[in-house]
């Protein structure tokens, strides 16, 4: 089977998994990734097979939605490309990508080992910033009924991964716990400047938002 045939089956079968997914990590969360992934990975001269897989692949079985499980994203990706007869060392840079591109925590270090990585994680942290970043935002805390916003309760520093994945702040939270965190955690120079313009379209929404909290609009 070649590349072209393998992203493509790829595609539908995750398409088919994730279409009309409701909390933001969505088949349309994956297809945005995945187009700035390969744009980004053409500036880069990435591996721009290994970088539309991952992209495709990186929330097949995210943890959020199986208890924790921090290997199934992995082994479901793993599973689907050896069944479509995939070079071994691919899949192994495409589920490394997917094992370690996730944000872990605020004071959680998660550096990606290949430029292909750098890439993927990029997009996907880009997807996580700006308008859209908001949206699926308040998508996810309203899935799992999170309050929009509570002065009492205060943003914490995540130094593990087990604590950040136990959270279950506001929403607004969120915000100072990793989304204003991203933008520094970049890996190229495109992604960065991309991630500037979000970072900034964020800082005045949330800003906003305590205004009108407050009554002082």
């Amino acid at each position: 089977m070649n590349p072209s045939e393998i992203l493509t089956k790829t595609e539908n079968y995750v398409r088919q998994k994730l279409e009309g997914e409701g909390t933001g990590h969505d088949w349309w969360h994956i297809h945005r990734v995945r187009n700035m992934a390969l744009k980004i990975g053409k500036e880069e001269n990435a591996d721009l097979f290994v970088v539309e897989l991952a992209a495709l692949l990186h929330d097949i079985a995210d943890h959020k939605f199986h208890d924790g499980d921090e290997d199934i994203g992995p082994a479901t990706a793993r599973n689907w490309l050896e069944n479509l007869n995939v070079d071994e060392k691919a899949i192994n840079h495409v589920t490394h990508i997917i094992r370690d591109a996730s944000f872990k925590g605020a004071e959680v270090d998660t550096p990606m080992k290949t430029i292909e990585g750098k890439v993927v994680q990029d997009a996907d942290r880009l997807d996580a910033l700006g308008a859209i970043g908001i949206a699926r935002a308040f998508a996810y805390g309203g899935h799992k009924g999170r309050e929009l916003h509570n002065p009492d309760i205060p943003p914490k520093k995540h130094d593990s991964f087990d604590q950040y994945k136990k959270s279950t702040g506001p929403t607004l939270n969120h915000f100072y716990e990793k989304l204003f965190l991203l933008k520094d955690r970049m890996n190229t120079d495109y992604g960065l400047k991309l991630a500037e313009e979000r970072h900034q379209f964020m800082e005045e929404f949330v800003n906003r938002f305590l205004l009108e909290w407050d009554g002082k609009e």
